[in-house]
């Protein structure tokens, strides 16, 4: 029950059950007496419920509880709170790199004289091995067995490494590969709503590994991404640091018209929101347009948190919350107690009761009925295009120059032509035609709605004797196997494998730039003819060089419109006034010829999608799957590693450790690395896509006898160090300024002028002794939150990273491995300054962390004279003792030592 030295013990509250008895106790808001409660945001409330109950005075003061009561007059002071999330969410491409660095210091706390069975998550933490199906074996019989293979044989090191944790480490599930996306599974399986705890009940939330944890907010549980290192933080126990946010209120009213799709709404979203600016802020929706959203459409919404900036995008739990309880087949008495719970608590929204709207920090307000069909692209997602204006869009962006929304086509190459022989059918490709269409990703395949969407545009067209070409890849990855179930319930799973979309597995596929290879002819008519071809795909990243390095051109759409584009073969269209194709009746066939009314959808659903079906294919989860079943995995307390392994290798980060920390630390004379400008993702400091033939990762890996075939992903890899180090900074589209326009991830060796790899720069700096650092622009490390992308600079001896400013997970991760993060003054970057990157930098710091503030304004000098001011941007004194120990982990493992 509540612990013995919490401050609000006295309102620790049972809560009854309606025919007798107690569901258990709970921290009560109501009881707190305070009204300034009764007007904060729900997400608001779930951070303070969270201080109440772990309140210790020692990680968790009664005066935090104090600031996030007053939250109204707090928050925009940016003041400081500990947050501790009831579980933590891992993805295995994420949760390799944890749970190897676990293992990592079970082995450095017995070389220190302690005990490493401290080492174990003491918040239930689940771990989903969502293998990142590449799409290979598109097309073909049996795709999905096929890919399980491949998956199976490529990735056998990494899934025994998992198996091997799963049994090491208390207080961890996991779920094997073949079941689903990470997220769907979280919110079809894994959320509990509310937990009951050996009689205690609280708030579910949770931080996870993958920027679109967000998806769990649209059922009312507060989740977000961190990077891999402060997951592994509090797994350990640890309070999350963070700034109290700012809420940005967000009203939905009225009803999306027939037609316009859920994907539809949160591309309109995501352009309002990023307009309005909400990074690092929560965003809570409300209003009785909330009530006409399923659950589904409102969890595709807060996927996409990420892509609009934002921490949350939060739906407060309500009577549609419940109904997909129901729905995905939690039992009765779970979805009884979860009601209890949170209208005893003031956590529960209910829509047909008058009430007065909260406060919030700003206000936006949308009419879903104005909302209309849309895509985004070609490069960002966040660049809304309605779909009438599609054609004029495309158009410009051929004719504008390099940039977001450009291609810098001439004219007269507008009407490139490039004829080829596809396997003895003569084909051509101009520019906009499509090459890649992919229904794929967490943000739709948890959405029915669209899902059976899609199948009923394929049986339209199918019937009416369209179909799509054979070099335009497909494939269907549905985040579960309940997709398949209702898919094939409704029959429409037929027609979808008819028009090419296959089921390749259950996994991210193309939105990670696991697109596999296109055809050897298609890809020769495109590279031969710089055509700049397209990808469509219903996912949430469409970032340059991310979905494959052939298309170019990378647009996001709602599954539906996915196959319409397929079936059209081009972006290059008007779906208005231009047929999509010739029936084979001899006449034209218009999209909306094909395009299924939202009755229509309505109809299906209701018939096809059935609670049992959640549960038969939840209830198996846990078991596994023959292959999983059948793998061996070592046993043991302490991991035995193969030095050998190019998987799972025993990281460096530890090894040299000492009892005592190391003290802060400036930078002397550094060399800069690289000079890049604005919009850096993490997908260009570490990709998680292929490894290119001639990369160092490639040559490290040919040098250990591994095949070119066999090279996987640099996701699959994040397990070895190695590997990662070598695929920092390896994006084939990283564009230096060093370099003058040349794009790929090569750097300049300041001391000789020598151009080589940026991994072999960074260790020639490295074994001279030399510091480095990054001169960069504005969103520094936006995009996924990876881990990697922290790690990979660390072990290539990058010391600051000065950036106009840096996407909140990846700062934080920075700020895990001791990195320092500073931003230009307003106003000022690097190319306003004259820096050219040829200057050697120094970062005057103190030794002592005692001495430095959080936010601080530092001095940057350089050898050429010139000189700058820079915001330090260690945010919080936590983040300033994080950086004393040399990184968040060595503190948690110094904390472990010496209790």
């Amino acid at each position: 029950m509540g612990s013995s030295n919490n401050p609000f013990n006295a309102v620790l509250t049972d809560l009854p059950k309606p025919g007798g008895g107690s569901y258990g106790k709970f921290y009560s808001l109501p009881k707190l007496n305070d009204k300034r409660i009764d007007k904060l945001p729900y997400s608001i409330r779930i951070l303070l419920e969270s201080a109440v109950r772990n309140c210790d005075n020692f990680q968790v003061l009664d005066k935090d509880v104090e600031k996030i009561i007053d939250w109204e007059k707090t928050s925009p002071e940016q003041v400081e709170i500990p947050f501790k999330p009831a579980r933590v969410l891992l993805q295995d491409f994420t949760g390799v790199p944890a749970v190897v660095d676990l293992a990592a210091m079970r082995d450095a706390i017995k070389r220190l004289g302690g005990d490493p069975t401290k080492i174990n998550p003491l918040v239930p933490v689940d771990l989903v091995i969502d293998h990142s199906v590449q799409v290979d074996v598109a097309r073909k019989p049996n795709a999905l067995q096929s890919n399980m293979q491949l998956e199976f044989g490529r990735n056998k090191e990494r899934f025994a490494f998992l198996k091997w944790g799963a049994t090491a480490f208390k207080n961890m599930l996991v779920v094997p590969p073949g079941s689903g996306i990470v997220h769907q599974v979280n919110l079809e399986y894994l959320a509990r709503v509310v937990f009951n705890n050996e009689g205690l009940l609280y708030p579910d939330s949770l931080v996870g590994t993958d920027s679109h944890t967000t998806m769990i907010d649209g059922l009312g549980v507060a989740g977000w991404g961190v990077g891999g290192i402060e997951a592994e933080a509090s797994m350990l126990g640890q309070p999350m640091s963070m700034v109290l946010p700012g809420v940005v209120g967000f009203k939905l009213t009225g009803k999306l018209k027939t037609g316009v799709t859920a994907t539809d709404l949160v591309l309109t979203v995501t352009q309002m929101l990023r307009k309005h600016g909400v990074v690092g802020k929560f965003v809570e929706f409300y209003g009785e347009g909330m009530g006409e959203l399923s659950l589904a459409d409102r969890a595709t919404i807060a996927n996409m948190s990420p892509e609009y900036g934002a921490t949350m995008g939060f739906f407060p739990v309500d009577s549609v919350t419940l109904d997909y309880l129901r729905l995905t087949g939690r039992d009765e008495e779970k979805v009884n107690l979860v009601e209890a719970y949170l209208r005893a608590n003031n956590l529960f929204i209910d829509h047909d009761k008058p009430h007065e709207d909260n406060v919030y920090s700003s206000y936006l307000s949308l009419d879903l009925n104005t909302v209309e069909p849309c895509v985004s692209g070609p490069k960002r997602p966040h660049d809304r295009v309605t779909l009438k204006d599609m054609k004029k869009d495309w158009h410009a962006c051929l004719d504008n120059k390099v940039g977001f929304k450009g291609f810098g086509i001439p004219k007269e190459e507008q009407s490139t032509v490039a004829k080829f022989d596809f396997h003895g059918e003569p084909a051509e490709l101009k520019h906009g035609d499509v090459v890649i269409s992919a229904i794929t990703s967490c943000t739709n395949t948890s959405n029915p709605t669209v899902m059976l969407g899609a199948g009923l545009v394929a049986k339209n067209a199918a019937e009416k004797g369209l179909f799509v070409k054979p070099w335009v890849k497909t494939s269907l990855a549905p985040g579960s196997g309940v997709v398949t179930k209702y898919l094939a319930e409704s029959g429409l799973n037929k027609y979808l494998d008819e028009q090419g979309f296959t089921l390749v597995g259950y996994g991210c596929t193309t939105c990670i730039g696991n697109s596999g290879e296109l055809d050897e002819t298609v890809s020769a008519a495109i590279a031969d003819n710089d055509v700049v071809a397209a990808a469509v795909l219903s996912g949430n990243r469409n970032f340059e060089g991310r979905v494959h390095p052939l298309t170019r051109a990378n647009y996001l759409a709602s599954p539906p419109l996915v196959v319409a584009y397929a079936l059209a073969g081009t972006v290059d269209i008007d779906f208005e006034t231009e047929p999509i194709g010739t029936g084979k009746d001899g006449n034209p066939v218009f999209l909306r010829d094909i395009w299924p009314t939202t009755e229509d959808i309505a109809a299906v659903e209701k018939k096809a999608v059935q609670p049992a079906m959640f549960k038969s294919t939840y209830e198996t989860i846990t078991q596994g799957n023959q292959m999983w079943n059948h793998l061996s995995a070592p046993v043991g307390d302490l991991y035995a590693w193969d030095p050998e392994s190019t998987y799972v290798h025993e990281p460096p980060f530890f090894k040299t450790m000492t009892k005592d920390p190391p003290g802060a630390h400036g930078v002397k004379d550094a060399f800069c690395l690289l000079n890049v400008g604005d919009s850096i993702t993490t997908d260009h400091i570490s990709p998680a896509g292929n490894i290119a033939k001639d990369s160092p990762a490639a040559k490290f890996l040919m040098a250990r006898g591994v095949d070119r075939k066999d090279f996987n992903s640099y996701g699959s890899r994040r397990g070895n160090d190695e590997v990662m180090a070598r695929g920092t900074f390896a994006n084939i589209r990283i564009v230096n300024k060093f370099l003058g326009g040349e794009v790929g991830p090569k750097t300049v060796y300041v001391p000789t002028k020598e151009k080589m790899s940026i991994y072999d720069a960074a260790m020639k700096y490295k074994d001279e002794g030399k510091e480095t650092i990054i001169l960069a622009g504005a969103e520094y490390g936006s995009g996924s939150s990876r881990d990697w992308a922290a790690k990979g600079p660390y072990l290539q001896g990058v010391k600051a990273v000065i950036a106009k400013s840096f996407e909140r997970i990846h700062r934080s991760n920075l700020v895990g491995m001791g990195i320092i993060p500073l931003c230009f003054k307003q106003g000022e970057d690097a190319d306003t300054l004259g820096l050219t990157g040829y200057e050697r930098y120094s970062i005057d710091l103190p030794t002592d962390v005692k001495q430095i503030k959080p936010g601080q304004d530092v001095v940057v000098t350089t050898d050429s004279g010139k000189e700058f001011t820079c915001t330090l941007r260690f945010d919080t004194a936590v983040e300033l003792t994080y950086f004393e120990h040399g990184g968040i982990l060595h503190y948690v493992l110094r904390q472990l030592l010496n209790n």
